[in-house]
């Protein structure tokens, strides 16, 4: 991919990311991907085939970047204060989660608590990362992206 087009792309991956903090990801439509990130509907249609791949492609881009600067990432972990690390990381996630899904009601099971579902999600996507940057990568993104959304998916 050229430098226009991971621009581009980064461009998508911002405007939704942006969408999904006051919308539902149901209700966010391509046209308002297309007018936030401020590209026309060919160039969408050149990268993705339908709203549906972005999510995916937003989360492979977000282990991509960490498997690029994993020796960073596990210097941070075997630190003596890799607790200050994972615990920012986790406070972080649970902001997203709790912005992106869980306020906007996007879950089956009403009779769990928030906060519950909130740390159980972000915990198991910590957890995913450390188990992925200590086995040295040997599953692609594409792969953890499958393996985060069969155990997630049915509990929201």
């Amino acid at each position: 991919m050229d430098r226009r087009q991971l621009k581009t792309r980064q461009a998508i991956f911002s405007a939704f990311t942006k969408l999904l903090e006051t919308k539902r990801y149901e209700k966010i439509t391509v046209q308002e991907i297309l007018d936030e990130a401020n590209i026309g509907r060919s160039t969408f249609y050149a990268h993705f085939e339908t709203k549906d791949e972005v999510p995916p492609s937003v989360f492979c881009h977000l282990l991509q970047h960490l498997q690029e600067n994993d020796n960073n990432i596990l210097g941070l972990l075997s630190c003596e204060s890799s607790e200050i690390f994972l615990r920012y990381f986790k406070d972080s996630l649970n902001e997203l989660i709790q912005t992106q899904f869980v306020k906007q009601n996007y879950r089956k099971h009403q009779n769990i608590p928030q906060d519950f579902l909130i740390n159980h999600i972000s915990g198991s996507f910590v957890e995913m990362v450390l188990w992925w940057l200590k086995d040295r990568h040997k599953h692609t993104p594409e792969e953890l992206d499958c393996y985060f959304r069969a155990v997630i998916l049915p509990i929201l």
